[in-house]
């Protein structure tokens, strides 16, 4: 209604916004996929929700049993996106001091919750649950 300019035509305006809606309804259908017999929507699977927070627990466990330098360093460089430099600044040592506390501290996390070389606890699913997800995505199929 804030966009209804009072001097003009009240009918060519709604007739423009039912137009304007009725295209849009059209466009959506074209996207649509028929699935009356639901064999495509079988096929879809979902990551538990429940994963990201076991891991958000685990990972705060592991980052509270870190010394209160390596929590300092890892919220300045890894969470609020600190250069070196500038944590250096903030923390008052040199920035050698900063990169050898970064290094050390992702290398005790990363003992702390178990992770291979590479491994990211966020971006995935842990191996079994992907496989559930897998096989009964794959079983309709």
């Amino acid at each position: 209604m804030d966009k209804f300019d009072p001097g003009s035509n009240l009918d060519a305006w709604l007739f423009t916004i039912l137009r304007n809606t009725f295209y849009s309804s059209l466009r959506k259908t074209r996207r649509e996929v028929q699935d009356s017999d639901g064999a495509f929507a079988a096929t879809l699977s979902v990551k538990p929700a429940h994963d990201s927070r076991l891991a958000m627990k685990d990972f705060q466990r592991a980052f509270d049993q870190l010394s209160p330098e390596h929590r300092e360093v890892l919220t300045l460089v890894g969470a609020s996106g600190f250069s070196c430099e500038e944590a250096a600044g903030m923390m008052n040592v040199a920035v050698g001091t900063v990169k050898s506390r970064a290094s050390r501290a992702r290398k005790r996390l990363t003992e702390l919750l178990q992770l291979e070389e590479g491994e990211d606890m966020f971006s995935g699913t842990d191996r079994a649950t992907e496989a559930v997800v897998l096989r009964a995505s794959t079983a309709v199929s």
